[in-house]
């Protein structure tokens, strides 16, 4: 039987995807006690990255928030694996760290980071309200528009 966050992603109409696998020298996940730390993930939909170039310029801030929400939606798959397939194990999202592909002179980076951000609350309910980081960044791996990483307590 699914379990509640399972539930609510069902109902926003979300399946996960398989979880990417580490592109360099780290690991997808890192477990300290009952906190979890998710690397960065980038907007990965189908095995390509769905949203390349610059919020601002090639890729609009709508844009930009939906690859923010693909990104959490890579973390919660991430998350799910480091769990062993239980979400109802996360008992908060601690942290949100975003990177906004951008030039100089944008500055709507936290505009475009409400794409994680809302979806975090919208699966985990009052326990996704999270501390958050976003910074704009000149480049991101394999040219991803954004990246998105993630720190959950779990039981």
């Amino acid at each position: 039987m699914a379990g509640i966050i399972e539930g609510n992603l069902a109902k926003l109409g979300i399946t996960l995807p398989v979880p990417a696998a580490p592109v360099a020298n780290y690991i997808a996940y890192n477990i300290a006690g009952n906190l979890l730390v998710v690397s960065g993930q980038i907007p990965f939909v189908d095995g390509k990255v769905a949203f390349t170039g610059k919020v601002g310029g090639a890729v609009s801030i709508e844009q930009g928030q939906e690859a923010a929400r693909v990104c959490f939606i890579n973390l919660v798959a991430q998350v799910k694996a480091a769990c062993g397939g239980d979400l109802d194990r996360v008992k908060r999202v601690v942290r949100l760290g975003g990177f906004i592909a951008a030039g100089p002179d944008f500055t709507q980076h936290a505009v475009v980071m409400n794409g994680a951000s809302d979806l975090a609350v919208a699966v985990f309910g009052e326990a996704g309200r999270h501390a958050r980081s976003t910074i704009g960044v000149p480049s991101l791996p394999a040219d991803a528009a954004v990246e998105v990483e993630g720190m959950f307590e779990i039981a």
